[in-house]
């Protein structure tokens, strides 16, 4: 009966918000456009349909039905990729501070977790992944897609094994919606558990890491052995945390270490090569000192642009940084020059930075000190996404790839940087430079409330369904009335109110006898409109334009 129940509010639902269209298309025209894996367009077209790029060429045909977008002046890049952070994970945990002597080292509380049926304790369970905290949502990603990033590489920051990770698109309203790729790679960092729990010491944590990997090659070995001939032996005891790791000895998965200082960066390549890991440095501040070494053995490096600060008081009276400080302040941001000089594989990570600018602004430094600029933009875009396996369908601006896209004004490494349209997974984006004079009015309290009065043509983000509707709104100082049209009829708007950057309402629709009622929140920004359509069969996005 349930199940029934469902399927009828299901139908209700689409049936409410019209039949299936095509998806919306757009055109990106009289751009100068940065394909990455070929050469630069000066000044060309970029289409995007279905949630890919359908077309890129200096010759490519308007589609009579796409949005145009006309980018005379502007730039188009690949969507940015960070290559670690955090990001979309249910509960934020401690992020180890680069330039640490060990990128991380000394103690660090393994977060909480639940109970679990590992022999292990938290934070030394190569099983824990974080696709199990991970949740969708566009607005949590905000900051950074306002800056051009579109993918990042997420994984958890606390404990010895930090957990699996995953790549995913910052635009999704589910899990799977985002999931580019799980799992990527198990991550480890060289720290301690802390609580008395074991290990509690550095060299304690070096032990207990060799400890679990050799763990790992008996159990697989005893356990090849039982699968080909269990009679007379001792059957093997099952143990997930060490089976977590069968991909990652069998270099079927890589393992990220992250460390930043030469010392950690060379006992990281030692377990590497002890156990034939496809192994990566994340951080790798000082990763420059052993190039050769990393290009011998196929190491690529996930390089932290959180270059290191002066901590210390300004005061006439503090103490003076020492010339090690001093040193490693001054040459970090020389490093990726002399990796690339080296041959030695790297993507940018933004390290745990405060601010989302610093990303580029500190890819503009390594640029300063000698990085080549198709380099840095290679190691953000096509780069990064080889690295994370997933070269094949992001990274460039080619036919056929996800349309993650994004529209630059000014220098992308300058500090007149705007990113005026990103698209992620062929969602449009528009960025918010500042409020417009014209697009605000008094309200009848005094404060300031858009002026949002029109008629728009929308797209119902139905997942695997999206549809249309018009939206016909009529404003008196902070009122809003008018209709939401549908296929299934016409919604009188009720209790509608302008915002200080758009609209509320609420609405219902009778069918077959009963009510659904709905609540509408909308921004407007110029020409354009998106917002969320609530019901009890649960919320749906909507994005549009303003008709002339």
């Amino acid at each position: 009966m349930r199940s029934k129940l469902f399927l009828l509010s299901f139908a209700v639902i689409c049936l409410f918000f019209g039949v299936a269209i095509d998806a919306q298309s757009y055109a990106i025209t009289n751009a100068k456009i940065v394909t990455v894996s070929g050469a630069t367009i000066d000044k060309g077209t970029v289409v995007i349909r279905n949630g890919l790029i359908e077309s890129v060429g200096a010759n490519v045909a308007t589609p009579a039905d796409a949005q145009v977008f006309d980018a005379t002046g502007l730039t188009v890049y690949p969507g940015f990729i960070d290559t670690l952070t955090n990001l979309g994970l249910q509960t934020q945990a401690a992020t180890p501070t680069p330039g640490g002597r060990g990128g991380g080292s000394g103690q660090q509380q393994a977060a909480t977790q639940p109970s679990s049926n590992s022999n292990y304790p938290a934070g030394l369970r190569p099983e824990d992944s974080a696709f199990d905290d991970l949740r969708s949502g566009d607005g949590q990603f905000e900051a950074s897609r306002n800056v051009g990033i579109t993918t990042v590489l997420t994984t958890g920051r606390a404990g010895i094994f930090n957990g699996q990770s995953v790549v995913i698109n910052l635009a999704g309203d589910s899990v799977s919606s985002i999931l580019i790729k799980s799992p990527f790679a198990q991550h480890v960092t060289f720290t301690t558990l802390g609580g008395g729990n074991y290990p509690g010491s550095l060299l304690g944590t070096f032990a207990a890491l060799r400890q679990i990997f050799y763990d790992t090659q008996r159990l697989q070995e005893i356990e090849k052995m039982y699968a080909a001939n269990p009679k007379g032996m001792k059957r093997p005891d099952a143990d997930k945390s060490l089976e977590a790791l069968f991909p990652a000895i069998n270099r079927q998965m890589p393992v990220v270490f992250n460390v930043n200082r030469e010392r950690d960066i060379i006992r990281a390549l030692d377990l590497i090569k002890e156990f034939k890991l496809n192994g990566i440095i994340a951080g790798g501040q000082e990763a420059w000192k052993v190039a050769d070494r990393l290009k011998a053995a196929n190491v690529a490096v996930l390089l932290s642009l959180n270059f290191p600060k002066r901590t210390a008081s300004g005061s006439p009276d503090a103490d003076p940084e020492s010339m090690e400080t001093l040193r490693f302040r001054a040459e970090t941001p020389k490093g990726p020059a002399k990796l690339a000089a080296s041959g030695v594989k790297f993507a940018f990570q933004s390290g745990g930075a405060t601010a989302a600018g610093d990303f580029f602004t500190n890819a503009g430094k390594s640029v300063e000190n000698g990085l080549n600029r198709d380099a840095a933009i290679r190691a953000m875009t096509l780069g990064a996404a080889e690295i994370l396996g997933v070269g094949d369908r992001l990274g460039s601006i080619e036919a056929g790839k996800i349309a993650n896209v994004v529209v630059v004004k000014g220098d992308l490494f300058g500090k007149d940087r705007f990113v005026s349209h990103v698209f992620v997974d062929g969602k449009y984006f528009e960025q918010k430079a500042q409020l417009k004079s014209d697009a605000t009015r008094p309200s009848g309290q005094g404060g300031q409330t858009a002026n949002v009065a029109g008629t728009y043509s929308i797209t119902i983000d139905i997942p695997g369904q999206p549809v249309g509707a018009t939206l016909n709104l009529s404003q008196q100082g902070s009122v809003v009335s008018g209709t939401l049209v549908s296929q299934l009829g016409t919604t009188q708007i009720k209790d509608g109110k302008a915002t200080s950057d758009g609209f509320s309402f609420l609405g219902s629709v009778e069918f077959g006898g009963a009510t659904i009622d709905i609540s509408v929140k909308g921004t407007v920004n110029g020409n354009q409109v998106s917002g969320t359509i609530d019901s009890p069969q649960g919320p749906v996005t909507f994005s549009g334009t303003k008709n002339p």
